[in-house]
């Protein structure tokens, strides 16, 4: 066979391209192998790791056990068992009991939804505990919550209460867990019976533990409302969850409690602790999105045994209600925020007027954005003498308007020559400069009232009106899907026609009075309902519902007081008459003196800088 010379050549090219090929995928295989090779390797160590961890938490399990059947001494038979629930149920409670430790697991409140639709539940995250040292023999101590109580089921009370016992016995004596559930209450009785002797002494540390979960769909502002509070020596406080603890206490405690913004967990003791401690963590950061834990809090708590061995205390899981707490006294009903910090005074205006106010109305309308509608007509028309004042300062405001823009003109460029002149007029008139502005403060005491107020109202979580689903939360129908600096991940509407009604009262006010220099004043109109936006868009949608409905009534009176029942030409008239009348020194006559020697003082300055 005859090859000519590029038949030979494509041969040999054709070969370089086989050895080529088999050279670049050999190559590659080999990297693939090694590679698969290092993986494996990677899931060996990992898979490795996985049984050295199980194998050390096994063997931590083991160790745990181990040192609980040590520390159980005589009693080591007590910490073996298996966990019984006891549920006790009333109009308001659903109360779980648990053999181990002879506690509460958890309580569903009937009357609340949680966030996953069911019953709102308190207590029951691991962890959650009442607990304390026991003698379990000679020097060996154990926590009662180690243990497996007998007893536990439920008998029927002679005030008609439920009654759930829980004993164990031990060494030194019988330790029993007594519990009276009462219809239409949230606390229930809890008699702790105790020998000293099996307390190791008359005093017994009392540890309760509480990892209070989410309840609402913002964490975050959930946190800013949540508090550890307590009655030391009589005297309410709290500590904000966000603050720093632990909080330690030297004089007797009547109670502590973990408040979160609608509903508290609360341990008292009706002779009082001697004194103890309260510490707790709190999530921070991107990881406070996703988890649903509020506060862990862990207060240790000095009781003092009486000589029955005997301790009356109350556990109370509910809601945080003024009318409901109240009833129980001692100071309870401070936890319900409604005023605190420099407008503490307003806590007032709520206890006396608004929440019998906002009462009153829901006993007969349903629907509590109509409530709100009309507790916020009766808030309008209790304010109506200083909102008609105000009026009235403005509209003799406006009747001097063409006298000022005179002066404007006269004095133009020498703003001290106008604002002597200004205030030589309103002296004349008989004028308050100021007549507008203090009724406007007056009703600041109210917003702050409104404000803590509906932060706290229970009543009205849950409750929707028109687009909101909860009253007591922001509204959000309009969500972004991303995080806006300052703003958050939504837009509430009620803030937006919070806003708009806002901006139209400053327009119109600004329209009602006369012009100003100060360029800061000019742009108020604008800076404020901005400045709104990102501070109301995270608040309650009662709030800023309430807020709307106030500032349309506010545009109505406007209107109707400015054009229909305030006179302007008797107003002038009534002014001119104010002129003719001798005028007795006054405010207006010595900040008019004081602007005079001002002026001189300037004059005297000038003339020796010119020399």
């Amino acid at each position: 066979m005859n090859f000519d010379r590029n038949t030979i050549l494509g041969f040999v090219l054709l070969a370089v391209l086989f050895f080529g090929y088999f050279f670049y995928i050999n190559k590659e295989k080999a990297a693939f192998n090694e590679q698969a090779r290092i993986e494996q390797a990677k899931k060996d160590s990992i898979n490795r790791l996985k049984v050295d961890t199980a194998a050390q938490a096994r063997q931590a399990r083991y160790n745990d056990s181990m040192a609980q059947v040590g520390a159980a001494g005589q009693m080591d038979s007590l910490i073996r068992g298996t966990e019984q629930l006891t549920t006790v149920e009333t109009d308001l409670l659903r109360v779980a009991f648990t053999n181990k430790g002879g506690q509460p697991k958890y309580v569903e409140l009937k009357g609340f939804k949680g966030p996953d639709s069911g019953f709102v539940r308190l207590g029951g995250a691991p962890g959650d505990r009442i607990d304390y040292n026991i003698i379990t023999g000679t020097n060996a101590s154990s926590s009662v919550s180690n243990f497996y109580f007998t007893g536990g089921q439920v008998a029927p009370g002679a005030d008609g209460s439920q009654v759930v016992t829980f004993r164990l016995n031990t060494p030194n004596g019988p330790v029993q867990h007594q519990y009276v559930i009462r219809k239409g209450h949230y606390m229930m009785d809890f008699n702790l019976t105790v020998p000293t002797a099996a307390a190791g002494g008359q005093q017994l540390t009392l540890n309760w533990s509480d990892h209070a979960l989410a309840l609402q769909k913002d964490i975050d502002y959930e946190r800013q409302m949540s508090a550890i509070s307590y009655r030391e020596d009589g005297d309410y406080d709290d500590e904000n969850v966000l603050g720093s603890g632990p909080l330690t206490f030297e004089k007797p405690v009547n109670w502590v409690a973990v408040k979160q913004q609608f509903f508290n967990q609360t341990l008292l003791a009706k002779s009082n602790f001697a004194s103890g401690t309260v510490q707790w963590t709190t999530p921070q950061g991107d990881s406070a999105a996703r988890n649903p834990l509020i506060v862990n809090a862990t207060a240790s708590m000095k009781l003092v045994l009486p000589a029955t061995g005997t301790a009356a205390l109350g556990l109370y899981y509910g809601p945080n209600d003024y009318k409901i707490l109240q009833q129980y006294g001692n100071d309870l009903s401070s936890m319900v925020n409604l005023g605190s910090g420099m407008f503490a005074f307003v806590k007032y205006l709520n206890r006396w007027i608004i929440i019998p106010v906002f009462d009153f109305f829901r006993g007969f309308v349903s629907n509590y954005g109509i409530v709100i509608l009309l507790l916020t007509l009766f808030i309008r028309l209790l304010i109506s003498p200083l909102t008609y004042s105000s009026y009235l300062s403005g509209a003799k405001m406006k009747a001097l308007k063409p006298e000022i823009d005179k002066l404007k003109e006269k004095h133009e460029g020498d703003q001290q020559a106008v604002s002597m002149g200004q205030m030589q007029l309103f002296r004349e008139a008989g004028v308050n400069p100021l007549g507008g502005c203090i009724p406007a403060l007056l009703q600041i005491p109210i917003f702050f009232a409104l404000y803590s107020f509906f932060n706290s109202a229970v009543a009205l979580r849950g409750e929707k009106f028109l687009w909101a689903d909860d009253l007591s939360q922001y509204d959000a129908p309009i969500n972004f899907g991303f995080h806006i600096p300052l703003l958050g991940e939504h837009l509430s509407l009620f803030t937006i026609t919070a806003v708009l009604t806002s901006l139209a009262i400053s327009l119109y006010s600004m329209s009602m009075t006369p012009t100003q220099d100060n360029p800061m004043m000019k742009y108020m109109p604008y800076i404020f309902p901005v400045v709104m936006l990102f501070i109301f868009n995270k608040l309650p949608s009662a709030l800023t519902w309430y807020y709307t409905v106030s500032n349309v009534i506010t545009l109505l009176l406007q209107f109707v007081i400015q054009n229909y029942i305030i006179n302007h030409d008797k107003i002038l008239l009534q002014l001119e008459e104010n002129r003719k009348k001798p005028k007795k020194p006054g405010l207006a006559e010595r900040m008019q003196a004081m602007q005079e020697q001002q002026r001189k003082l300037q004059e005297l300055q000038n003339k020796g800088k010119k020399k």
